[in-house]
C-alpha cells in the first residue's frame, strides 16, 4: 500500500508542477518583477516545497540521513536536469541567453555548497542556539543573493524570444495567476509530506537505507516539479525562468538545512552519516561545473561538455551511494 501512496503522490506533484510553472510565467509577464526574480525566489521556493516537507518531517522522524540526503540529492538531480536540457536544447544556447545576474546566483550557490560539504566533516556549534555555525552562514549568503539580485535587477534585460505570449496574457490576470500559483503550491506541499512518510517506510521495507533512499529515491521524486517547470519554461521560450528556477531552487534547498538545524537537537549535518559526504562532494563538483558553464556561455561560446560531465557524475553518485549505503 505504501508504494501506491508513493506513486499517487508523485503523479499529483507532477500535475501541480505543470500548473505552477505556467502561473509563474504569467506572473513574470504581468508583474514588474520579471522572470529572473520570479524564477529565483517565487518559483524556486514553490517547487522546493516537497523538499521542505520531506526534510522537516524527516527531522521529526529522527532521521537526519533522510533530511540531509534529500537536500543534497535533490541539488545533484536539479543540476542534472539543467544539464540534460542543455544537451536536448543545445541549439537554443540556453545559458548564452540568460541574464548575467544568473552568474551571481550560481557563485553564491557554489559558496553555500562548499560550506555544507565542510560542515559534513566538522563544524562549530553555537552555544544556546544549539546549531552549527554553517546554518548562520547559509542564511547570510541567501540574504546576500536577494540583495545582489535586487541591486542588479534594473540592468537585467528580459529576453522572451517569442511574441506568442499574447495568448497567455489574455488567458490569465495577475490576480488569477497568483491565486492559481498559491493553490498549486499548497498541493505540492501536501504531496511532498506524503512522499516523505512513504519514503521512510520504503527505506525500512527494502533495507536500502535512509541515506540512499533520501539522496536518490526521495530526492528524485521531490525534484519532479523542477523537471516540469524547466520543460514548461523552455516551451514558453522563457530561458531566464528555466535557469533561475533550478539555480534558485538549489539555494533554497540548502537553506532548508538551516531550518532543519534549528529544529534538530544539535548539528544535523554532524548527525548525518558519513556516506552523505560522497553526495556532497559530487554536488560540489557539479556546482563548479554549472557555474563555469554559465560563465563560459555568457562570455565565450556555449559548450556541451560540462553538461555531459554533470550527467555522468550523477550516475557515479548513484552507484557510490548504493555501494556505501
Amino acid at each position: 500500500m505504501v508504494f501506491i501512496w508513493f506513486i499517487i503522490a508523485v503523479i499529483v506533484t507532477v500535475l501541480a508542477a505543470v500548473k505552477i510553472s505556467t502561473y509563474a510565467d504569467a506572473i513574470s509577464r504581468l508583474s514588474s518583477f520579471g522572470s529572473l526574480l520570479i524564477g529565483t525566489f517565487l518559483l524556486a521556493g514553490a517547487t522546493s516545497l516537497p523538499e521542505v516537507t520531506t526534510s522537516i518531517t524527516a527531522v521529526y522522524l529522527d532521521n537526519p540521513d533522510m533530511a540531509v540526503g534529500n537536500v543534497l540529492g535533490s541539488n545533484i538531480f536539479n543540476i542534472g536536469i539543467l544539464a540534460a536540457f542543455l544537451l536536448i536544447y543545445r541549439k537554443k544556447l540556453i545559458l548564452s541567453n540568460v541574464d548575467r545576474q544568473q552568474q551571481y546566483t550560481a557563485y553564491i550557490g557554489l559558496a553555500m555548497t562548499v560550506i555544507v560539504v565542510l560542515a559534513l566533516f566538522f563544524t562549530i556549534e553555537i552555544p544556546l542556539l544549539n546549531i552549527g555555525i554553517e546554518s548562520l552562514l547559509l542564511l547570510l549568503l541567501y540574504g546576500l543573493n536577494i540583495w545582489v539580485l535586487q541591486k542588479t535587477s534594473g540592468a537585467a534585460v528580459e529576453e522572451h524570444d517569442d511574441q506568442k505570449d499574447d495568448y497567455q496574457e489574455e488567458k490569465y490576470t495577475l490576480k488569477g495567476a497568483m491565486i492559481g500559483f498559491i493553490i498549486a503550491a499548497v498541493i505540492i506541499l501536501i504531496s511532498g509530506t506524503v512522499l516523505t512518510f512513504a519514503g521512510d517506510q520504503i527505506a525500512v521495507i527494502t533495507g536500502l537505507g535512509s541515506s540512499f533512499v533520501g539522496s536518490f529515491l526521495i530526492a528524485t521524486t521531490t525534484s519532479l516539479p523542477e523537471v516540469v517547470t524547466v520543460y514548461v519554461a523552455l516551451s514558453l521560450n522563457n530561458r531566464n525562468l528555466a535557469a533561475a528556477s533550478i539555480l534558485g531552487s538549489n539555494l533554497f534547498n540548502l537553506l532548508i538545512l538551516s531550518v532543519c538545524d534549528f529544529l534538530y537537537d544539535g548539528s544535523i549535518l554532524q548527525a548525518a552519516s558519513m556516506t552523505n559526504i560522497v553526495t556532497g562532494i559530487i554536488l560540489l563538483v557539479n556546482s563548479i561545473a554549472i557555474a563555469g558553464a554559465i560563465y563560459v556561455a555568457r562570455n565565450y561560446r556555449e559548450r556541451t561538455w560540462p553538461a555531459i560531465v554533470i550527467i555522468l557524475l550523477y550516475f557515479v553518485a548513484v552507484i557510490l551511494m548504493y555501494v556505501f549505503r
